[in-house]
């Protein structure tokens, strides 16, 4: 089954209008994604290695988890289906912290992605050895250290939008945080959902 994502204007607002995957991508329609970051009690930060089929920074280290808000759906939704999709792990609306939120358009041979991006946290253990591994997503999955996350985002030629939240979270700074009437709308339903 296609995947489709509910439309934005460049102003983070829903423009009405559910498109295809392959429409937003191909006409660089704005749309939603998520980016989901695991911490750990050591502090680590639990990565994913892209997998080498993914047409957008195969074999990269990236976020826990993440992806794009499909049609109808919240962002905390879509983190507890993704984090399910790639990794196995189940996770509920109440293990899920809303960090903040960033736009990032990324341009790379005939795909143009535009992102209201959400970010989030969750603070859990888990043992990496037995994960589920989504293998068309997923290559492999590892527990960073702070340091050697800093070091990584530092070395990168080719910056990843996940990287730029990453380094907020390691250095417990806020991330880039870009707030529309919409968006503010869009937690308070949240928030509702949740109540």
């Amino acid at each position: 089954m296609e995947e489709k994502f509910d439309v934005l204007t460049e102003t983070g607002e829903y423009a009405n209008r559910i498109e295809s995957r392959e429409n937003c991508h191909k006409y660089g329609f704005w749309h939603k994604a998520v980016a989901m970051f695991m911490i750990n009690s050591k502090g680590q930060v639990l990565l994913q290695k892209r997998s080498a089929n993914k047409k957008l920074w195969p074999n990269m280290w990236d976020m826990t988890a993440g992806g794009h808000v499909l049609a109808g759906e919240f962002g905390f939704e879509a983190i507890i289906r993704e984090i399910q999709e790639e990794l196995g792990i189940e996770i509920n609306k109440n293990d899920i912290l809303f960090i903040g939120s960033a736009v990032s358009t990324n341009i790379k041979g005939d795909i143009i992605n535009r992102h209201f991006n959400e970010y989030y946290i969750i603070n859990k253990d888990v043992d990496e050895k037995t994960l589920n591994l989504q293998i068309e997503e997923v290559a492999d999955i590892k527990w960073f250290d702070k340091d050697e996350v800093l070091e990584r985002i530092k070395n990168i030629n080719e910056r990843m939008p996940a990287y730029k939240g990453i380094k907020g979270i390691v250095l417990s700074e806020k991330p880039l945080i870009k707030t529309t009437t919409n968006k503010i709308k869009r937690q308070e339903e949240i928030k509702t959902i949740e109540q």
